[in-house]
């Protein structure tokens, strides 16, 4: 098989328009799953050798919950700056909407969203929660919206309101998912909801490092006394809840801007785009080393791979010559006993004419000495003793099957051929592109830093 030829930029335009970071993250993904090689890609070489890798995802994924009315889907549309979700008092969002960019504006529901996103599958174990699924896709490359999928989960409330799935395992599934969780709370509305916190609350016992809290549409809370009040009352609450109850809690105020009014309410609006922006960085160098550990892996299993082959080719060498010996034995040894009285009745000189006078002078000296040995056992037990040799070479020739079956299978030249392939692509190819990723990378922070 021929070597794997390094992989070609699929589209240089996208590339060109592309940010660092997400080019990054497309070619690490390629390299996982790599479509132009269909059996270069590290996915399809792991699982070759016995081993399960997982793709690298393309963004990172940001999940926006609170109570109905406080400003998520708002959010969604101020950074993505194109009216993608329906805003209002009422409950607008009553399912799981899934905001990313790509190259032309679609909404899908359903499987559609599933089959766009397929390790969100999972999601089926929960009933009724692929019928309230759907994904909108925009084209806008504002902020690091290229890099992002956001989650608008549903708007939560009290009371008798039922929802047509169990909303709470649902959004404590897509939480655990999430690279972050964005929690709302509107000052206005339900600040308080048991719900949201009954959710943050469980969230917080499995990713409490993902979780951010915000004040949202703290602009319309009044005065700098009632923001502080609201605040407080929220604070409280949420430290009275075990597990929440942490030093360093954090809640900051935003807002979305408006010119046309002014406030002097101060807005973190601009450092949550940060937030997600060092997400973002976090994630590329996460998938970097993962792929460094990855290439690692594989190669490491190769190598086991051709140590075992080498010890089961020298063990199969060992079983092969003590099959031949017990083989031997059981063989010869009646056959040695046959020819002695056959040789014994044979004249010399015919024997010579045949085999030639060195052959037929060791036949001599063999068969004399076995008829010897006949010779000296008494007459009544030759009987016992035939019967003996005939079991002893019976023994011989199973000891040799047995030996014979033990023999373990070894690579094949076609496959220790394709391991090499395999290890030359890791070296030439993935290795040498991770190593001018991570430089890219590297320079794209110090770019950064300078600015």
């Amino acid at each position: 098989r021929a070597k794997p030829k390094p992989r070609s930029v699929a589209n240089p335009l996208d590339s060109a328009s592309s940010s660092p970071g997400e080019r990054i993250l497309k070619e690490c993904h390629s390299l996982y799953t790599d479509a132009e090689n269909a059996l270069t890609g590290l996915i399809k070489i792991a699982s070759s050798l016995g081993l399960r890798l997982l793709p690298p995802r393309k963004k990172i994924t940001v999940m926006i919950m609170g109570n109905h009315s406080a400003g998520k889907s708002s959010f969604i549309n101020w950074y993505v700056e194109e009216h993608i979700q329906t805003t209002g008092v009422a409950i607008e969002t009553q399912g799981f909407t899934l905001v990313t960019s790509g190259r032309k504006r679609e909404s899908l529901t359903g499987n559609a969203t599933l089959h766009l996103y397929p390790h969100f599958r999972p999601l089926l174990e929960f009933e009724g929660v692929s019928d309230y699924l759907s994904a909108e896709i925009s084209t806008s490359k504002q902020k690091k919206f290229s890099l992002v999928t956001f989650v608008d989960t549903p708007g939560l409330v009290d009371g008798d309101m039922k929802y047509p799935f169990d909303v709470n395992s649902a959004m404590i599934w897509f939480g655990e998912q999430a690279d972050l969780i964005f929690v709302f709370f509107d000052p206005m509305g339900q600040a308080l909801c048991k719900r949201t916190l009954n959710i943050v609350e469980k969230l917080n016992e499995s990713c409490g490092d993902k979780l951010r809290f915000y004040l949202s549409k703290a602009d319309e809370a009044g005065h700098e006394t009632d923001r502080q009040r609201v605040m407080m009352q929220i604070v409280q609450e949420l430290c009275r809840r075990p597990g929440l109850n942490k030093c360093g809690f954090e809640m900051s105020t935003i807002y979305i801007p408006n010119p046309q009014r002014s406030t002097r309410c101060a807005n973190h609006i601009d450092g949550m785009c940060q937030t997600i922006e060092k997400t973002i960085n976090q994630a590329v160098q996460k998938t970097l080393d993962q792929l460094e550990k990855d290439c690692d892996l594989i190669s490491n299993t190769i190598s086991n791979k051709f140590v075992q082959d080498r010890e089961l080719e020298s063990y199969n060498k060992r079983a092969c010559l003590h099959s031949l010996l017990f083989g031997t034995l059981g063989v010869l040894l009646p056959l040695l006993f046959i020819f002695s009285f056959v040789l014994n009745i044979l004249a010399r000189e015919a024997i010579e004419a045949v085999i030639g006078e060195g052959m037929a002078s060791i036949l001599s000296i063999s068969t004399g000495l076995m008829l010897t040995l006949w010779d000296w056992i008494p007459e009544e037990r030759q009987i016992l003793c035939i019967l003996i040799l005939g079991a002893f070479s019976y023994l011989c020739i199973y000891l040799a099957k047995y030996h014979a079956g033990k023999a373990n299978r070894t690579l094949t030249k076609r496959e220790k051929r394709c391991l090499l392939d395999y290890s030359t692509y890791l070296q030439d190819v993935v290795k040498q592109k991770k190593k001018q990723l991570y430089g890219e990378y590297l320079r794209q922070c110090a770019a950064d830093y300078d600015l």
